[in-house]
């Protein structure tokens, strides 16, 4: 198991479009990938688990990835949300 600590930068949050890139990204890798926000944790690989985090700008989620292919996961992950996950 890896996890990476990353901040939300999209002005509006994980809204419907960047939730479903953040998704598309997700279902790539075999790895069980999830996000935590304080007591908070989402499937990254459900766009409605996603949806119901409600994640905004400015939070901090943590990237927990589980598997064969955690690592490249992990690291696909974090720069699909640094790069500003298509906005």
């Amino acid at each position: 198991m890896v996890k990476k600590k990353v901040v939300i930068r999209n002005l509006t949050g994980l809204h419907l479009r960047p939730a479903g890139v953040l998704c598309n990204k997700a279902i790539l890798y075999k790895s069980k990938i999830q996000f935590c926000r304080g007591e908070v944790t989402a499937n990254a690989k459900s766009v409605l688990s996603v949806l119901g985090a409600c994640i905004k700008c400015g939070d901090e989620i943590e990237f927990i990835c589980e598997g064969e292919d955690e690592e490249e996961a992990l690291a696909s992950m974090v720069k699909i949300v640094e790069d500003g996950l298509g906005e």
